[in-house]
């Protein structure tokens, strides 16, 4: 699948300044354990309504690809989980957000991508006992594509941690569809997850999922009562598949989100409706 360069200038690593103003804001309380968060869950970032948006989605976690909440004020209840996006982020200050803000920590975005984390196996095996050392319940990193192929990335990534004992929890996904009718979309999405899972045999999160179609370099996106239906059939399916722990659509706002966005600032989009109503 060709991928998203639409996506560079959203996951831009965060200043130092930010950095040390989220530290200052963070109350320091723990999150809520895993199993007793609901599954739906949504990627974010600060925009005006964003805490109006998250509780009108009732979701039950967010993230926002940095290891801090980028300034987004959550309502109660729903859970932050911070990233350590790359090689770059691997700093004492980053892993110690982190380690505040959070009980699970997601790996690398994307490493598998040139435009993204833009790892090797080797790099990101090297870097691991450093995010290892938060304590946080851990996520691979996410591939872009392949989770499932044996000797892709996330094969060798997790061949080499399990030689070095090192400490994987679960698998984050992403899966962006270009078949625009939603049974098949659900079908084909369901497929990709069942054959990640009967390969690596640990619990997955499909972190980012939607359907656009990347095939012609231009992204292309169905409407919005054809996302809103794969929403309804394929959040239907996330919650029967047991090995299935989260998912979280791509995204919350049509700011950045282009064709897959819930909320028009605060105001539900038909595919937020649909959203809302899940899980």
């Amino acid at each position: 699948m060709q991928r998203r360069g639409f996506l560079a200038g959203l996951l831009a690593l965060p200043t130092a300044l930010a950095l040390a103003s989220e530290a200052r804001a963070s109350t320091g309380a723990r999150d809520t354990t895993a199993a007793a968060v609901k599954k739906k869950g949504v990627s974010a970032w600060n925009f005006t309504g964003v805490g109006q948006a998250l509780a009108d989605s009732k979701v039950g976690w967010f993230y926002t690809w940095s290891s801090g909440r980028q300034q987004v004020n959550a309502p109660a209840g729903v859970e932050f989980v911070p990233m350590i996006w790359g090689p770059g982020s691997v700093t004492d200050a980053e892993l110690n957000r982190a380690r505040q803000q959070g009980t699970t920590l997601l790996g690398f975005n994307e490493p598998d991508m040139v435009g993204q984390a833009n790892m090797s196996v080797q790099q990101a095996l090297d870097l691991w006992p450093r995010l290892q050392s938060t304590g946080l319940r851990l996520g691979a990193p996410a591939v872009a594509t392949g989770a499932n192929v044996a000797d892709g990335w996330l094969d060798r990534f997790l061949q080499g941690a399990a030689a070095r004992h090192y400490k994987v929890d679960f698998i984050p996904l992403h899966w962006y569809g270009a078949d625009f009718n939603a049974g098949n979309a659900t079908n084909q999405l369901r497929s990709y997850l069942q054959a990640t899972y009967d390969r690596h045999r640990k619990p997955v999160w499909l972190t980012e999922y939607a359907l656009i179609d990347f095939s012609s370099g231009t992204p292309r996106y169905p409407t919005q009562s054809q996302q809103a239906a794969f929403v309804r059939q394929s959040t239907a399916m996330l919650q029967e598949l047991s090995f299935v722990e989260r998912y979280a659509w791509f995204t919350l706002s049509t700011s950045r989100g282009d064709g897959t966005g819930l909320y028009n600032g605060a105001t539900a989009t038909q595919v937020g409706a649909a959203y809302r109503a899940a899980g």
